[in-house]
């Protein structure tokens, strides 16, 4: 049985977020929950955002190990963190003289964020969409007729949806192209 003055794990890390959170400016520290709080709403995990958000605002390149002491992150969430923003684009490399360490830096530049999202994240599962939008109109004709119409009816609209995602999408990536 552990001593009632232990702190448990959960405790531990909130404290360590709190400590981090002591290591950030107020206005740090809300860039960041705005950019958390679009995380969200794309999916994508927490430390994704706190990381961009941190290199968003922060007035000079960070090294992987000034992320995770500002942050209170793990190395393994910053590295996964860091490797996910570098893949679609988010943040690039920088060469900081006398400094042997990796830094990064947030790329700034709405266009291209949202460019590259759509082409790396969104167009893929387009495609994987279209493969099972056909298996399922397959499925549909072997529904008996009254359930066969209803849901018929849905899976036209879904593929409806599709073709113009398709059509939509392009033009939206030559646009931000340009």
């Amino acid at each position: 049985m552990r001593p009632a003055f232990a702190e448990s794990e959960a405790a531990a890390k909130g404290r360590k977020r709190e400590d981090a959170g002591a290591k950030l400016s107020p206005l740090e520290a809300e860039i960041i929950s705005l950019f958390v709080q679009i995380s969200r709403a794309l999916g994508q995990p927490r430390s994704f955002a706190e990381i961009y958000g941190l290199l968003f605002i922060s007035g000079r390149p960070l090294a992987l190990d000034d992320l995770i002491e500002r942050l209170g992150i793990s190395k393994g969430s910053a590295s996964m963190g860091l490797k996910f923003l570098r893949g679609v684009g988010m943040i690039n490399l920088i060469y900081v003289p006398g400094d042997r360490r990796v830094h990064y830096e947030a790329v700034a530049e709405l266009r291209t964020l949202v460019r590259r999202y759509l082409s790396d994240q969104i167009l893929p599962h387009l495609d994987g969409g279209l493969k099972r939008l056909e298996q399922i109109g397959a499925m549909v004709k072997h529904l008996p007729a009254g359930e066969r119409e209803r849901v018929g009816v849905r899976v036209t609209m879904l593929q409806s949806w599709e073709r113009k995602a398709r059509r939509f999408l392009p033009m939206i990536l030559k646009i931000l192209a340009a």
